[in-house]
This record gives C-alpha cells, structure tokens and sequence, in this order.
C-alpha cells in the first residue's frame, strides 16, 4: 500500500457525484443546530420581547443578557467547527527507506526493531505504549502516533488528543479546538437555560387561559424545546468537565493510555494527569483573561504532555526508556518543592495563534536533571539525619 493511498479518507474511493452527497450529508446536523437557532431568536426576540412583553426594563433587560448568551455560544460553536483540528509533524512520518523495512519484515520483532531505532533517531517524544509494549503506530497514515493521538474513521488521518469525532459540529474535537467544544457545551446550557426560565411565566399563562397573543405557540415550544436541550447539555457538559478536571479524553476515559509501572506496560487513567488546577490550565491556559472567551489559549503543542511522576528525559534515554506514571500506592518523589519542567519554545506562527511546540534541549534538560538529583539527595539525607536524632540506636 503505498503512502498516498494509505492517508486518503475512505470516502474518497467514492465517484464525485456519491462523495459530494456524503459531504453534504455530514453538514445536516449542523444545519439541523442552525435552525433551530434561527427559530428560537424569532420566537424569543420577535414573539416574546417585542410582541408580549409590555415592560420596557424587562424587555431591555432579556435582550441585552440573550444577545450576549447568544453571541458567546454562536462564536464558540464557530470555533468549534472551523477550527482546523491539525497534523501530525512530519517528523512521525517514516520515511520511503524504512517504510519499505517496516512493510517487508517477516515478524514482529523486526517491525518492532524498525520503530524503536527511527523513534531514537529522531528523538520523538513517544512515551504511550500497546498492550504488548509496541510502539504505537498508524498503517493507515504510514506515520508513529504521538501521546494521545488516534486514527478518525471519518477525517480518515490521526487527529493529536483525539476526543472524539462530533456529528454536531461536524468536526474532530481535539487538542486545538477542545476548550473550544467545552465553550460551546457551556454556553448553549446557559442559552437554553436562560430562554427556559424567562419564558417560564409566560408559559404558566398559556396554561392557564391568560396569554392571548398571536405568538403564543412559539413561546409555548421555545419553552419546551430550550428546557429538552438544558436536559441533555447538562450531562453532557458536567461529563466533560469532569474530563477536564482529570485531564482524560473521551476514548481515554474507555481505554486508558500504557505506561510503564513497574517494569510492565499497565494502563493508567490517570497518568496525564497533574492535579484539578493544572489540569484546568492546560486545556485553557495561564492567561485568565482568556478562559471563557473561544480564543486560542491552551499549554502545549498537541504532541508532547507532561506526566506524572515523569523525569526529564536524557540525552541517552529520552526515547529508549518510556516514562513512568506513578499509582497513588507509590512512594512520592521529590522534596515539594522543585520539580522537572518540560522545555518548550515559543512559536507563533500557528492558525490559532501563539502556541507551544515540542522541542527537547539536551544541554537544558542535563541541568534540570542534575538539579531534580541533587534536590533529591538533599531531601532524602535530611529524613535520614532526623530519623537519627529522633530514633537513636
């Protein structure tokens, strides 16, 4: 197979006429949210405030608060949509040479040989493993899966932190476009929630015979339609952010990621993540300003994550000797005071804005190294040093 024909989406094997029907397809949810939308700003603005609502303060008071909910949750949905989701650097891609390796090998012992060498070659942050200890690699895309990256069916190419594929926005939600989907999710529960309890009185008049107004129907399933929408956001949206809190995505949460706890491949659900807080951060970022506007802001490139209980790698076993994710049964590292940081650099040419991509500085991470050992060593001959004063033998 070669590699062009590996990344081509399967839809694309269609004549133009099937392939054109099955992109227009995929857009009718979004146009389904669309409509609906439309619908309710006619029922809510135009039925509701301008036709029903007699009092002036009421009526400016519901505008103003519905323009701003409305905005919010239409530039995030936006977002979320047309937000491209990324690729793979091309760094992952095996080359013509070791392709032709990697296809030709008669076991896999010799496919397992051709990874780890291009993997050290190239000095790729790779860490995930498979069951077996494998290294993580794509057929389809001809190409080594970064941490957290998976293959979609749909895009038909390996998306970086994968969440999932979403009919609703027509679109991958992953690392580029996340904080954006949970903007969304957040929003459009406070759109409908909003529309429910405004209209809430307005409804018990139509129930009770008092509402005598042309547009009565459109208030009466504004009403029913924003409370059924509340519903299901609801859990949706405390579900993903309870994700967020424990920095897993969806198809973690299913199938957690392999690292190497104690000399054995071990799933761990928890392994990326670094406390409630940090994990916040790192899907909206440091700058406050930024967490509830669908702006660019999240730490990292989408390629390497920080892990607990995590090392800074060497110069020697960067890519040889896969990281560790600690367990709560594990005896804790460090003095609590220092701890290893990952390097990055700045880049700012990104679609989304500035943006952090992977780098690995050897002559930096030999000194943060050399600092976390000796932080150690001082910590560890303080306890011994107290233990003698306190239990002499």
């Amino acid at each position: 197979m070669s590699a062009t024909a590996a990344i081509t989406p399967k839809f694309s094997m269609m004549t133009t006429p099937c392939r054109i029907c099955f992109k227009a397809a995929k857009w009718l949810p979004v146009l389904f949210i669309v409509t609906v939308v439309v619908w309710s700003y006619y029922a809510y603005v135009i039925q509701l405030n301008l036709l029903t609502i007699t009092s002036i303060i009421e009526k400016c008071f519901y505008l103003i608060v519905y323009h701003v909910l409305l905005g919010l949750f239409l530039w995030a949905y936006w977002q979320t949509i047309f937000t491209d989701i990324g690729v793979v650097p091309k760094q992952f891609r095996l080359p013509p040479t070791e392709l032709d390796r990697y296809e030709s090998a008669e076991t896999d012992e010799v496919r397992r040989d051709v990874l780890e060498r291009f993997i050290q070659k190239h000095s790729l942050p790779v860490y995930n493993r498979t069951m077996t200890g494998d290294i993580r690699y794509c057929d389809k895309c001809v190409q080594v899966k970064p941490d957290r990256c998976h293959h979609c069916s749909v895009c038909g190419v390996c998306v970086l932190k994968l969440d999932h594929h979403c009919p609703w926005v027509n679109n991958c939600v992953a690392f580029s476009n996340y904080k954006f989907f949970i903007l969304f999710l957040g929003y459009a529960l406070l759109y409908c929630l909003f529309i429910g309890a405004t209209t809430l009185q307005y409804f018990i008049k139509f129930w009770k015979n008092q509402l005598d107004v042309d547009g009565k129907f459109h208030i009466l399933f504004v009403f029913f339609v924003s409370i059924m929408f509340a519903i299901s956001l609801v859990s949706l949206f405390g579900y993903h952010v309870f994700l967020v809190v424990k920095n897993r995505s969806t198809l973690e949460s299913f199938r957690a990621p392999i690292f190497r706890l104690n000399h054995t491949w071990m799933q761990d659900k928890d392994g990326f993540s670094l406390g409630a807080f940090n994990n916040f951060i790192e899907v909206f970022g440091d700058d406050e300003k930024l967490w509830f506007l669908p702006m660019a802001s999240s730490l990292g490139d989408g390629v390497s994550y920080p892990v607990r209980g995590q090392q800074p790698p060497s110069t020697t076993t960067a890519t040889t000797s896969p990281v560790q994710s600690y367990g709560s049964t594990q005896t804790s590292l460090g003095d609590g005071v220092t701890y290893p940081q990952r390097c990055v650099d700045e880049d700012t040419d990104d679609l989304l804005g500035a943006r952090q991509r992977w780098a690995e500085d050897d002559e930096e991470n030999e000194m943060i190294c050399t600092g976390y050992t000796n932080n150690h060593t001082h910590a560890l001959e303080e306890v011994v040093v107290q233990a003698n004063h306190t239990n002499p033998v």
